[in-house]
């Protein structure tokens, strides 16, 4: 059947656009977003801001303190830590982003499924996601690429595995809020598919929801990436991440704080941010939540 425009009956139950709650953001979430806007833009132009090649070793300058010269100092190696800083967010954010997108694309289109046909697709698909969110997202994580190889790839896969439940979840109880609603129902009638029910007309209402979760999870994957940095199991030195880099100052904690200071800093300013974006739209879209807390 060709695609054909609702019915005016149609278009009048089905709800009004969501998007709406941009509006009702408040100051904490602009802040969260600029910050994120900020580290997004140091990491893509890392290479025109950072004073000094991230990989260029000097032994002469072995952990120096901060100093005019080396803004934030040098590690055990000589190599600027600002320089290793800027290129470090690049790997950080591209892991964290890359993962929820997988993430969400796969975890959202289980749970709409599963929301939407019900019976045993459903018992099916959210007791598989079940079992996957009994196990830590660390924990699950580390197995993972222990098994798979610390590439960059496995990386993205491991930590978008242990997050697609929950998208999953959000999806599947969007989608049952929904299927029931009126405008479904006239489009049923008018003999559209389930697809084009669920991407059409389902998703665009259930959307903002799954955009709350993608901002919050992408802190939870920045974390993680950075714990597994931490013990071994990110991406192989001299690549700068920031786990990796707070993993290199604390062996010379004692000595020279700062080599674990300023990645530390940086991890915690962009979880910080993305959290504040999420707790943000998260009261925006349902004020009710923010008058409950």
């Amino acid at each position: 059947m060709t695609d054909a425009p609702l019915s005016p009956a149609a278009a009048a139950a089905r709800p009004q656009t969501r998007w709406q709650f941009l509006k009702r953001l408040n100051l904490t979430t602009w802040l969260g977003v600029a910050i994120v806007a900020a580290l997004v833009l140091c990491a893509i132009f890392a290479l025109l801001i950072a004073p000094y090649d991230p990989d260029a070793q000097n032994v002469i300058l072995y952990l120096s303190p901060p100093n005019a010269q080396n803004l934030l100092g040098t590690d055990q190696f000589g190599r600027d830590v600002l320089s290793r800083l800027l290129f470090g967010a690049r790997y950080s954010l591209t892991i964290g982003f890359l993962a929820i997108v997988v993430a969400l694309i796969i975890g959202s289109l289980l749970g709409m499924i599963a929301g939407y046909v019900g019976n045993k697709t459903d018992i099916i698909v959210m007791q598989i996601m079940d079992v996957v969110l009994a196990f830590p997202s660390l924990i699950l994580g580390l197995a993972l690429v222990a098994l798979m190889g610390a590439t960059l790839t496995n990386i993205v896969i491991a930590i978008a595995f242990t997050a697609i439940p929950a998208f999953a979840r959000i999806a599947r109880a969007g989608v049952m809020a929904q299927r029931d609603r009126e405008y479904v129902q006239a489009c049923r009638a008018m003999g559209f598919s389930g697809p084009r029910i669920l991407l059409r007309h389902i998703l665009p209402a259930i959307l903002p929801e799954i955009m709350v979760m993608a901002s919050l999870w992408m802190a939870t994957a920045v974390r993680t990436e950075a714990s597994l940095a931490f013990i071994g199991l990110g991406l192989a030195p001299p690549t700068p991440t920031w786990g990796g880099m707070v993993r290199e100052g604390f062996d010379n904690i004692l000595s020279s704080f700062h080599l674990a200071l300023y990645p530390s800093l940086a991890i915690l300013l962009l979880v910080l941010a993305l959290n504040l974006i999420g707790d943000g739209l998260r009261d925006a879209i349902d004020p009710r939540l923010k008058d409950a807390s």
